[in-house]
């Protein structure tokens, strides 16, 4: 006789953890329930809570969000690497950020996080072929998060972006995974070309707020870009570049410059 099989719930710590969190913000401030409930409580799992706040963010009046909605959940059941992605920016903020202590702020308060899962369904819908909503997406984003992401551009997961106002990343440009950037880091093209003509980023490259790279040059791994630098010129793997024009100065610094998030420069530079 074959045994009755009772529907089991996959085990999943960072969305218990993330409700347990949630559970804890209610009490100890009721009148942040509505948010909470809406945005994590009354969610079953980390992709339907990313469903509804990505486009609960982005809806407007030309655009309803039951729509956007939809267009998400396409993705995230088309492609689970999204998830997987959104799951390691998550990991990455919470680790790098020194004003992040809890997994649930990201998803509620951080845009730079917000956008970036934004970013990842436009790149989606870019990659189906559904080029205007792809557009939909990025000019959403951008007037309201205040970050420009073209929709063409190839991004990695385990992204941190910390305050992450004013970024622009170009249609051409290729970024790694585990990379951190600041805010106002453009990584955009010099001409008017329509081949490649923005930057590529390696994995584990720390990039300082207000920095600029620009051109079809490659970053290598495990760079550090120091603050408002000008980066013109490819840069070798685990070196430091500032200035204007951008120079090398020395190492990184350390293995993985992008998650110790170390901006200081040595005092021989």
């Amino acid at each position: 006789m074959l045994e009755k099989r009772s529907h089991v719930t996959p085990v999943d710590p960072v969305w218990d953890r993330i409700t347990t969190e949630a559970q804890a913000a209610v009490e100890n401030e009721p009148l942040m329930g509505g948010l909470v409930h809406a945005c994590i409580l009354h969610h079953r799992s980390l992709t339907r809570a990313l469903s509804y706040r990505v486009s609960a963010k982005l809806c407007s009046n030309e655009m309803s969000m039951m729509v956007l909605r939809e267009i998400v959940d396409e993705a995230y059941a088309d492609d689970p690497h999204l998830i997987e992605a959104a799951r390691a920016d998550l990991m990455a903020v919470y680790e790098r950020d020194p004003a992040c202590h809890r997994l649930l702020q990201p998803i509620l308060y951080f845009k730079g996080y917000q956008a970036m899962q934004a970013y990842r369904v436009a790149h989606w819908l870019w990659l189906k072929g559904r080029y205007d909503l792809a557009y939909f997406f990025q000019m959403r984003s951008s007037e309201i998060f205040g970050i420009d992401i073209h929709p063409a551009a190839k991004i990695g997961k385990g992204i941190m972006i910390d305050h992450a106002h004013s970024i622009v990343i170009g249609e051409t440009a290729i970024v790694g995974d585990n990379v951190s950037m600041l805010h106002s880091v453009t990584l955009g093209g010099t001409g008017k070309e329509e081949e490649q003509r923005h930057p590529k980023i390696g994995d584990g490259v720390l990039i300082g707020a207000g920095a600029k790279v620009l051109g079809n040059i490659k970053v290598g791994h495990c760079s550090r870009i120091a603050a408002g630098s000008v980066v013109l010129q490819e840069v070798p793997p685990c070196k430091t570049v500032a200035g204007i024009p951008a120079k090398i100065v020395g190492e990184a610094g350390c293995d993985q410059p992008s998650i110790s998030m170390d901006h200081m420069l040595g005092k021989d530079h």
